[in-house]
């Protein structure tokens, strides 16, 4: 297929497929194709609306930046509702695509930063939303930009009374982890972060079980900077190019500084949950003994409650926060 490829659909007043016919992006054979029209429906509908925008630039989603893109406008929908955007808010979305969600959160009164990686799809959503005054668009890879900087200077901009954010999003599965771990500390920043995520990871960072490998340092992180809840599940026939897993949108209420468990030291806490799950298979009196003697580390744990013979995957959040403050001197 080349990127020349045009795209036609079949008249729109017909009940519109869940997913592309075929796994490639070019159109219907030429026998059918004087049955069928060039897409032209409204921005309101993400299936159509999508699929006319990457036709328009000869696009076709790349796999290296895990572009997966929303055809359904009800989960759109659903996505902003999570996030109870309303008049007057200010979001930030990740990979904006070519602007179905972003669509929405315009359509809802917000204001919206859209920081996107690929050139083409920047260029696309400027043009599509080129008379909107309450969108600003940023060609920058999100795990590398200077997100607080961009945050502040849109408040001051735009003369925010609130002093938060949300932040409402559709992200390439391959990056989750680095933008959760980028977000949730910025509570002083954003109010809550909503995510669609792989179903798989969505399970992971909410529902983590004790004493299971499913069990890890970025569960204790999540907890720490907010309060997860999954929310719902998406088909993967709700994207094209269809993904090999479901997703799955997750909401963080972020918490506030004076809310974060006390430890004397967040640097230090992190790095003593990263050496205890560096070992995971090793008892904490053991993979901690660069902090203190194993004799001091079976004493703090019986001060806490636990066993001697503890491993990191047996051990809550607010263990792990009074087993720091026993053992780890700053």
């Amino acid at each position: 297929m080349t990127t020349s490829t045009l795209l036609v659909f079949q008249n729109p007043l017909l009940p519109k497929p869940t997913r592309p016919a075929h796994s490639s992006i070019a159109g219907v054979q030429k026998g059918a194709a004087s049955a069928c029209i060039v897409c032209a429906r409204s921005q309101d509908d993400d299936y159509h609306a999508t699929i006319k925008a990457l036709n328009s630039k000869g696009r076709f989603p790349r796999k290296s930046l895990g572009q997966h893109y929303m055809l359904n406008s009800e989960i759109n929908d659903q996505l902003a509702a999570a996030a109870a955007v309303q008049e007057g808010d200010i979001v930030l979305e990740i990979g904006p695509g070519t602007g179905s969600l972003t669509n929405v959160l315009l359509n809802a009164g917000a204001t919206v930063l859209a920081i996107e990686k690929d050139q083409h799809m920047v260029g696309l959503v400027r043009e599509r939303f080129a008379s909107i005054d309450q969108l600003k668009v940023l060609q920058e890879d999100f795990v590398k930009c200077h997100i607080r900087s961009h945050m502040l200077s849109l408040f001051e901009r735009r003369k925010s009374s609130s002093g938060f954010a949300k932040v409402v999003a559709n992200i390439p599965f391959n990056i989750s982890t680095d933008v959760i771990k980028q977000l949730l500390p910025m509570g002083d920043i954003f109010s809550e972060v909503v995510l669609l995520l792989q179903e798989e990871t969505a399970l992971r960072l909410v529902e983590p079980s004790l004493r299971t490998s499913e069990y890890r340092p970025i569960n204790i992180f999540v907890n720490f900077y907010s309060e997860p809840e999954y929310k719902f599940k998406v088909p993967r026939t709700n994207f094209f190019p269809q993904p090999k897993v479901d997703a799955a949108v997750v909401t963080f209420k972020l918490k506030q500084a004076t809310d974060y468990p006390a430890v004397t030291s967040t640097k230090s806490f992190f790095s003593m949950v990263s050496s205890a799950f560096n070992g995971k298979r090793k008892m904490l009196r053991k993979s901690l003994q660069h902090l203190c003697t194993s004799l001091e580390i079976e004493k703090a744990l019986g001060d806490v409650g636990l066993p001697a013979t503890s491993r990191p995957e047996e051990l809550t959040l607010d263990d792990f926060v009074k087993l720091h403050n026993l053992i780890v001197q700053v």
